[in-house]
């Protein structure tokens, strides 16, 4: 499955049925390509924003349920850091 394919499904979090966005951006590890965790939208910041600035919501790909047709599921807590 390509990034492309990822950023075009919706992240649902099944502890509170909220969405979160689409993914928009993924971390690996570089030796080996492993994925290492999704970064969906985080709150939105209009300082961040002028600056130019992203941020996002990183979750664990350990946290990662089920990945659909066209949704993510994933079961997360407020310890999920955003960056």
């Amino acid at each position: 499955m390509s990034l492309s394919e990822l950023r075009m499904k919706e992240v649902v979090n099944i502890e509170t049925g909220t969405r979160l966005g689409r993914v928009m951006d993924l971390e690996f590890l570089l030796e080996t390509g492993q994925i290492t965790a999704l970064v969906v939208p985080g709150d939105f910041n209009m300082i961040n924003f002028m600056r130019g600035e992203k941020t996002g919501l990183i979750i664990p790909w350990n946290l990662i349920c089920k990945i659909g047709d066209d949704i993510i599921l994933v079961r997360i807590d407020e310890s999920c850091e955003t960056r």
